[in-house]
């Protein structure tokens, strides 16, 4: 039998390696990035001493690289959150539109997945509702990387499309509202003191495209906290107390952030509430037609090509989000 405090000592040291495998990546970050800007300088003199002009693309394509570099490890330097460096979880909730706002959710999910592979990041489905013609009425899913809630924080809200359907017959342009709730993954446990007549608990049969470890049987949990009126629900775990726990930790984040945004102090850190799904309320717009541009409307950044984000170029969204929370937004 393992000594006490055995688990938690191993835990803490296996956060402790994380830690110092992190601080010796961006102490390597930096000593490349310092060889690269001496290696453009070098190439810089060359060409002055040699009168070189052939030189001059070659030392555009280093000086491009270098300032893409530069420009990620200062976005890094401004994801100091307390829960910045934790797993994502988010949930897609398809808003009043019926198939045409299923196929928006649809849309969405697969553009953080891509923006997820591009990243080296995994996806792990929690809970998954089909849409009854097409697209996902809702879906759960956590974002497994480093910092993957700093970086995606910047998404909760409610995203608004506008393009021609494609379900409608006469090729009228519709606009669609899906709404992203953004929790991080905090598997520390919260003091939180949660009574059990606050709690309405259910169970459901697991369904949907989420993956081989979504069964059939009851063992999906949703858990209502009465007070909040906040729902948290999983289904893909392999156990119903699996489920259950995993739907728990869920509650106690949303709950944790709750109790942040009442703090005034701390407020500017978890902006973006989600409101209503519908006009006036959306945080960015995606424009397919009469022209193609995206929008977002806290910070102003945009970009026309449409097709692009929604294969998953997000990084010019949330970069602009994590400057905008410690300067404020630009000006039209």
């Amino acid at each position: 039998m393992e000594a006490p405090g055995y688990w938690d000592n191993t835990e803490k040291s296996q956060e402790g390696m994380r830690e110092l495998k992190n601080l010796k990546d961006e102490s390597e970050d930096y000593e490349n990035l310092r060889q690269q800007y001496e290696d453009i300088e070098t190439l810089i003199e060359m060409g002055y001493e040699e009168s070189d002009a052939s030189l001059i693309p070659e030392i555009q394509g280093e000086l491009d690289a270098f300032v893409n570099k530069l420009e990620s490890m200062k976005i890094k330097t401004l994801l100091s959150g307390e829960y910045d460096s934790n797993n994502a979880i988010l949930k897609l909730n398809a808003g009043a539109g019926g198939t045409e706002s299923c196929d928006w959710a649809g849309m969405l999910y697969r553009m953080y997945t891509r923006w997820a592979e591009r990243k080296g990041f995994t996806i792990e489905v929690l809970d998954y509702l089909d849409g009854d013609e097409a697209g996902i009425k809702s879906v759960t899913f956590q974002v497994n990387g480093e910092n993957a809630y700093g970086y995606l924080k910047s998404e909760k809200g409610v995203h608004r499309l506008v393009r021609i359907s494609p379900f409608n017959a006469q090729g009228k342009r519709q606009t669609s509202f899906v709404s992203l709730d953004v929790m991080p993954d905090i598997e520390d446990e919260i003091d939180l003191d949660i009574r059990d007549e606050d709690l309405r608990i259910d169970t459901y049969r697991s369904s949907g495209a989420g993956g081989q470890h979504i069964n059939k049987t009851s063992s999906a949990i949703r858990i209502t906290h009465l007070p909040t009126g906040i729902v948290v629900q999983c289904q893909n775990e392999r156990s119903q107390f699996q489920n259950k726990d995993k739907a728990m930790q869920m509650l106690k984040a949303k709950l944790y952030l709750l109790e942040q945004q009442k703090n005034a102090e701390k407020l500017s850190g978890i902006r973006g509430e989600v409101k209503e799904i519908g006009w006036g309320n959306q945080i960015r717009s995606y424009v397919m037609q009469p022209y193609t541009m995206v929008k977002d409307h806290r910070t102003n950044a945009e970009i026309s090509n449409t097709g692009s984000v929604l294969d998953g170029n997000l990084d010019p969204f949330i970069n602009a989000y994590l400057k905008w929370l410690t300067t404020g937004p630009e000006e039209e």
